[in-house]
């Protein structure tokens, strides 16, 4: 596909899945507008390197998405800096402090903790998506990142694992309502991937060991795996796949 001047945004580039697919989309020739939480100087790195390396345009934004609501300011800061929006992907999540009473076994959850999962994984996806569908005025296509915790069980992640099977009905709805709008919406699933955000967790060893060994190609999987799944999503080569979770996970939710 011809990909000159199109645009990319993405939430949470700075590391893991998001800066893989800012930097696999800008190989292929796309603008990338990412966001980052606090770390500028890194953002500000990447967007550097970005441009150095493909000779596309990059900027970096800061964005809470524990403010969802704020998408708005976010895209009209973006659209002083690029003319179109051609691709969406909802990347950023939360954890650590934020995530207190939301990563823990069932008895032990408690509502801040969900609520803050679901504010940063279902209404950042839905307020964002919103601003993105209308600059796509030619069409276009949204991705939100996922995981294979919604269909397997995994210690400690039931608050994440079902705000990620809300965010893939949410992603359902959007490609019904945006299909007419030649806006194509889907998820992609990933198994647990060697990110910060994975090694953040308690039993990250245990887990990381039990992915490899279940795993028929026997490794970890790596933000790159994701990023291409998610540029396939968003190419001509996927031009009749909408409302669909691609799941990527090294067959290792079928082993479970």
């Amino acid at each position: 596909m011809s990909n000159t001047g199109k645009t990319l945004v993405i939430t949470g580039a700075t590391k893991g899945i998001g800066k893989a697919c800012a930097y696999r989309f800008a190989k292929e020739g796309i603008n990338v507008a990412f966001t980052y939480n606090s770390n500028e100087e890194s953002a500000k790195e990447i967007a550097a390197d970005l441009e150095a390396q493909f000779g596309i345009k990059a900027r970096y934004y800061p964005y809470n998405i524990l403010e969802p609501e704020t998408a708005k300011e976010l895209f009209l800061k973006i659209d002083e800096d690029f003319d179109r929006v051609d691709y969406f992907i909802s990347n950023a999540m939360i954890y650590g402090r934020a995530v207190v009473g939301g990563y823990n076994k069932f008895m032990k959850l408690k509502p801040r903790g969900l609520n803050n999962i679901y504010t940063a994984t279902v209404d950042a996806f839905v307020c964002a998506s919103q601003q993105a569908a209308k600059r796509m005025t030619n069409g276009g296509a949204i991705v939100s990142l996922s995981s294979t915790g919604n269909l397997v069980y995994i210690e400690n992640y039931a608050g994440h694992g079902t705000n990620k099977a809300a965010v893939e009905a949410m992603v359902r709805y959007a490609a019904t309502e945006l299909g007419q709008m030649g806006i194509r919406v889907n998820a992609v699933s990933g198994g647990p991937i060697d990110t910060d955000a994975l090694k953040a967790f308690t039993n990250y060893e245990e887990v990381a060991a039990k992915t490899a060994e279940l795993s028929p190609l026997n490794r970890m999987g790596q933000p790159e795996d994701l990023a291409s799944a998610c540029y396939f999503l968003c190419s001509d080569e996927s031009s009749w796949i909408t409302g669909s979770t691609l799941i990527v996970d090294g067959g290792t939710t079928f082993k479970k």
